[in-house]
């Protein structure tokens, strides 16, 4: 059975750090492009990061541009943003995701880890 299962959330204060990570199961991690998005309150969810099924390449929202590296472990199968600086625009559920192509595509969702900052 394919999953996601995102950990690491909790409350900071602003300018702190924390590592979200996404433990994947059920299906061939390296062959996917990997994501993270987020939630707050009241708002859509939006993009983070995202890091290509190679590895080579990754893509952030500008937002969280150069604060929050996206990375893998391919050999344990689980995704990484650390989120560096954080900012009291930054909590939020954090998901991590992967698209599934295929004949009929679809999308794999863990069930999400809030993150927390305090002023």
């Amino acid at each position: 059975q394919e999953r996601l299962v995102e950990s690491g959330g909790g409350l900071v204060q602003a300018g702190g750090s924390l590592r979200l990570s996404c433990a994947a199961s059920g299906f061939t991690f390296r062959r996917h492009d990997l994501r993270w998005f987020r939630q707050a309150p009241g708002k859509d969810r939006e993009f983070v990061a995202v890091i290509s099924a190679s590895g080579g390449s990754t893509d952030y929202a500008d937002s969280v541009k150069t604060r929050f590296p996206i990375s893998r472990d391919i050999v344990r199968n689980i995704l990484y943003l650390q989120m560096n600086s954080l900012k009291p625009e930054d909590p939020a559920i954090y998901y991590c995701s992967v698209a599934v192509i295929g004949a009929i595509p679809y999308n794999i969702w863990g069930q999400g880890t809030q993150v927390t900052v305090s002023s």
